[in-house]
């Protein structure tokens, strides 16, 4: 069972990144994901939930509608669209499985990718 996350890097104040990890192992559209971040020095913080059939989403306060989480079923990858980036979205973006079919639950992490804004 395995997550490979990338698609992180250098974005300007402003600018716009998609995620993406890449799920092997398991049947990828019987299961929750997510995606949670770390910034240097804090706690992991959850950002976006997505159940298994991709129609129903949630996001925390700090996404303020501009980060978007989705999937391709068929292509056993979830995305994270993120838009008009600010500084404090600088963090290691992991992406998360949920535990079963009907627990949001994370119980595997992928490695994780480096998103930096900075002007």
């Amino acid at each position: 069972v395995q997550l490979q996350a990338f698609g992180g890097g250098l974005v300007q104040p402003g600018g716009f990144l998609r995620l993406s990890c890449v799920a092997s192992g398991f049947t990828f559209n019987n299961y929750y994901m997510s995606w949670a971040r770390q910034a240097p020095g804090e706690r992991l913080e959850r950002l976006a939930l997505l159940n298994p059939a991709g129609d129903s989403t949630t996001y925390a306060d700090s996404t303020k509608g501009r980060f978007t989480i989705s999937r391709d079923n068929a292509k056993n990858t979830l995305y994270l669209q993120m838009n008009n980036l600010e500084p404090d979205d600088t963090a290691v973006y992991y992406c998360g499985k949920g535990r079963t079919y009907y627990t949001p639950t994370v119980d595997l992490r992928g490695q994780g990718t480096r998103v930096t804004v900075s002007s």
